[in-house]
């Protein structure tokens, strides 16, 4: 079946500014010529005599296809995560140190040995891919942690904001962004996505319209300028066997964020387990008007109430408002005047009395 499918790559058609092109490519130019100034001072080491004639060329080439593969696969992931960045500097940094310590430890095994240099040069490779593995690995534990990423999350926010999908196909939240009102970085669970997609895929004409409708606003969210939006990829050990609720109370958790949900039922499991919960329903209903008793305004009546002299209009925003006295004036413009709210779980009623001519 042919749906909506949301791309959880960085958006690839958007080109870099041509002075930023110009820097990388000279970049890229100036690591080959400075590669190649390596080979050469290799190739013509007297460490390598006794090889063979050939081995001062093939030391060169060695240096250079080295070099120019590091450019190609720099070249094949032309946008970077930050996150990622700053797994391979830390685990650079932190590789460098242990290595140090440890061609410190071995120097007196090493003293005679004419490829004492290659040894630790050996060793600081292998540690520097450990480190950095590792911290690519557990990126998405480590960018809270690091101080240079914890900089960033006080610009971007204190908590991150972890999506459901009930907040994904309401809609608001993207109208909410375009407000520019919230700064904290929007996580999307990888189960999330995968269970949007299902519903799209629905062969109920409802749910699959649902679906593609919480799509198209997942990618309006992934490209908004004002939003930092990531996609968390990870399954953690404790999501074994859970439904996709409780691995959204666990992921808020482990993350240290907030959830943002419609959902009535989640939004009770989450303050179970004290996980901070962002209730779309709430912020719509404080956004709404305020009426106090006595205050009057206009009101379509579009159907009979339950009472006997009842009938019921609706303000913009959706609040149902009951108008006694307005059972005869059906699809009339009236004015009314409050008598009283009420506050439920679905949203809040208006109740007021017809103000007008009997």
């Amino acid at each position: 079946m042919d749906t909506t499918r949301f791309d959880t790559g960085t958006d690839r058609n958007k080109k870099a500014p041509i002075a930023d092109a110009v820097a990388v490519l000279a970049l890229r130019i100036i690591f080959i010529i400075v590669a190649g100034g390596v080979g050469t001072i290799w190739a013509q080491s007297q460490d390598f005599d006794g090889f063979g004639s050939l081995t001062p060329f093939l030391v060169f080439s060695g240096v250079l296809i080295v070099a120019f593969g590091v450019v190609a696969i720099d070249m094949l992931f032309p946008r970077k995560r930050i996150e990622v960045i700053s797994a391979i500097y830390f685990g650079l940094l932190i590789g460098l140190m242990l290595s140090y310590l440890l061609t410190v430890a071995l120097t007196p095994f090493l003293l005679e040995n004419r490829f004492k240099d290659y040894i630790n040069l050996g060793i600081l490779t292998v540690l520097c891919y450990i480190c950095i593995s590792l911290l690519l690995q557990t990126k998405d534990d480590f960018r809270f942690v690091v101080p240079y990423v914890e900089f960033s999350r006080d610009l971007k926010g204190l908590k991150p904001l972890i999506l459901d999908t009930s907040s994904i196909i309401d809609g608001r939240l993207a109208e909410l962004a375009d407000t520019g009102i919230l700064d904290s970085q929007l996580v999307m669970p990888r189960f999330v996505l995968l269970e949007l997609q299902n519903i799209a895929d629905s062969s109920d004409k409802l749910r699959r319209v649902r679906g593609r409708r919480g799509l198209d606003i997942l990618n309006r969210l992934r490209t908004s300028e004002k939003l930092e939006f990531m996609m968390y990829d990870r399954e953690l050990p404790e999501f074994a066997g859970q439904p996709v609720d409780m691995k959204l109370v666990l992921l808020a958790k482990h993350l240290d964020g907030k959830l943002v949900t419609g959902d009535f039922n989640l939004n009770k499991v989450a303050k179970l387990h004290n996980v901070p919960v962002i209730d779309l329903n709430q912020i719509a209903s404080s956004l709404r008007p305020q009426f106090l008793p006595g205050e009057g305004f206009q009101i379509r009546v579009v159907k009979p109430g339950e009472g006997q002299d009842q009938g019921i209009g609706y303000l913009d925003d959706g609040t149902m408002v009951v108008v006694e006295g307005g059972r005869d004036r059906l699809n009339q413009t009236i004015g009314v005047v409050v008598t009283s709210t009420l506050q439920t779980q679905a949203g809040r009623m208006i109740f007021t009395k017809y103000d007008g001519p009997n």
